[in-house]
């Protein structure tokens, strides 16, 4: 049994918006017994790991999938960190939750993986699905009527609209126009932290 998602989210220390609609603000300290009364220095890696955590888990990622990210994003000409929160802010995903489609990350990728979500008027179920500026995304005629989807689309995105996306007026689709910049990610990381941890 997977462990919940709100503790993860206390044990990094860090909202993660793409995780949970929950936060962790009443108790921002480590679950468990004695929480509130750890001091314990942290190691290097595990500061670096806890970054690296971060990301696999707003954006759903598997550690061989979050490996390859990195790799590629070794390879593109730039820097490495905001070449890899470039590519996976695109994740399609990650492109229904931040346009308000899906109230979590997790709801957004099982909207994709069923079927539900349109790019560029033709069906696409790979939540990792790479979006590309000028795409554009909407949900199925179906899902329109969904008592769920309507409350998300009509509440608008969790956090704010990044500065690569449109918005239609009633929720159901948007627009990549643009890249994505490294400020449009929605949660507090250390880039060079992962790059470290992956050049070892």
């Amino acid at each position: 049994m997977s462990e919940p998602r709100l503790k993860k989210i206390r044990r990094l220390g860090t909202d993660i918006p793409g995780l949970t609609r929950k936060r962790a603000d009443k108790r921002p300290y480590p679950p468990g017994q004695h929480g509130q009364n750890q001091r314990r220095k942290k190691s290097e890696y595990r500061r670096r790991l806890e970054e690296k955590q971060k990301v696999r888990l707003n954006y759903g990622l598997s550690e061989s999938q979050l490996r390859r990210y990195f790799a590629n994003a070794s390879r593109i000409e730039g820097v490495t960190g905001e070449n890899l929160f470039a590519a996976l802010e695109l994740r399609l995903s990650n492109v229904v939750f931040r346009s308000g489609m899906a109230p979590t990350g997790p709801a957004a990728r099982q909207l994709v993986s069923h079927g539900h979500v349109y790019v560029n008027g033709k069906r696409v179920d790979r939540p990792g699905y790479p979006c590309k500026v000028g795409d554009v995304i909407e949900l199925s005629e179906k899902l329109r009527g969904n008592n769920d989807v309507e409350t998300s689309t009509e509440r608008g995105p969790m956090v704010t609209l990044p500065s690569y996306l449109s918005r239609s007026d009633d929720g159901f689709l948007c627009r990549v126009t643009t890249q994505p910049l490294r400020t449009d990610v929605p949660f507090i990381v250390d880039d060079r932290a992962i790059v470290e941890f992956y050049a070892r």
